[in-house]
């Protein structure tokens, strides 16, 4: 019999299919790494989200680990390197998330424009700061979509569709004629697009060659009045820098989700601007997405052992 260890929160959906293939499931969630070196040394295959780490020293203690699957896109928490030395197949769920995650980036972009949190918090105060918080429309302002896969593609389809936005992005494939077509976009450099947008967006995974992609730089490449919204990996952005263009007012203001120490340190720089929305990385924190995420990544474990058993 398969043994599944599912070491993350699950859709009670995903753990029924994976139950009703016959499959012995095992949940654990978020076991530190000594439990999960010792939970890992007989079954066949792994579940995780975004934690825990599954290390070099998990995969070497795993002896029958034929699969890690990760319910959603980035696998930054997987030794891919360790799990090719075994043959371990590395699955995911790129797809799942996608809508949950760009309108999360809408809604980022609407509280920083609107200063909703910001007027959130001074009404709590009981200050009424109606002259504080004036904004900015999205309709007819400029979008920078840096990184079009698939939620690049979604943010510009809103945005596009639903605010009436200019739509400009880079993308390290260049040219894509069925974005241009779909949303009127238009290729640019990163630097010019960095120039050009009222609102940058980033939808890029976190690799050696996009860590610290926006750095100080780049930074003062933006307008004074525009925005930087992250809800890819906290990585990509370099903190300080960003810290520094905030406070000293290179641009508007940021909504982020995602940052290079998760959780956030409570006292962290960030915590105290208010030109800054902050969230706790919950771009795929929807009933429908963890729910398409669970039974998409329970699907490709079912598949991938009946492919093998045939």
């Amino acid at each position: 019999m398969v043994k599944v260890l599912v070491a993350a929160p699950l859709h009670p959906k995903a753990v029924e299919k994976l139950r009703s293939a016959g499959f012995e499931v095992i949940v654990k969630e978020y076991p530190p790494e000594d439990e999960l070196v010792e939970l890992v040394r007989d079954v066949d295959a792994i579940i995780v989200r975004s934690k825990p780490k599954v290390t070099r020293r998990v995969i070497e203690a795993a002896e029958k680990l034929k699969v890690i699957g990760r319910a959603g896109v980035g696998i930054d928490n997987i030794d891919l390197e360790a799990a090719k030395e075994k043959g371990i197949e590395v699955l995911n769920t790129p797809g799942a998330p996608s809508r949950s995650v760009a309108e999360l980036a809408i809604g980022l972009m609407l509280a920083v424009a609107r200063k909703i949190a910001f007027a959130d918090r001074k009404m709590r105060e009981g200050v009424w700061a109606k002259k504080q918080c004036m904004g900015f429309e999205l309709r007819g302002k400029t979008l920078g979509v840096i990184g079009m896969g698939r939620i690049g593609r979604e943010v510009a389809r809103i945005a596009y569709n639903g605010f009436g936005m200019k739509i400009l992005y880079y993308d390290a494939r260049g040219h894509m004629e069925d974005v241009e077509k779909e949303f009127n976009a238009e290729f640019k450099e990163l630097d010019e697009l960095l120039r050009e947008s009222d609102i940058v967006t980033l939808h890029v995974p976190l690799l050696p060659s996009t860590r610290h992609l926006i750095n100080e730089d780049r930074l003062k490449l933006m307008k004074r009045t525009a925005i930087l919204i992250n809800t890819a990996r906290g990585g990509v952005v370099d903190t300080e820098a960003l810290v520094k263009a905030l406070s000293e007012g290179w641009i508007a203001g940021a909504g982020l989700d995602v940052y290079e120490e998760e959780p956030l340190p409570k006292d962290h720089p960030l915590t105290r601007l208010d030109n800054v929305v902050l969230t706790p990385h919950i771009g795929s924190t929807t009933n429908e997405a963890q729910e398409r995420a669970g039974v998409q990544i329970a699907e490709k474990i079912i598949e991938f052992f009946k492919s093998r058993a045939g």
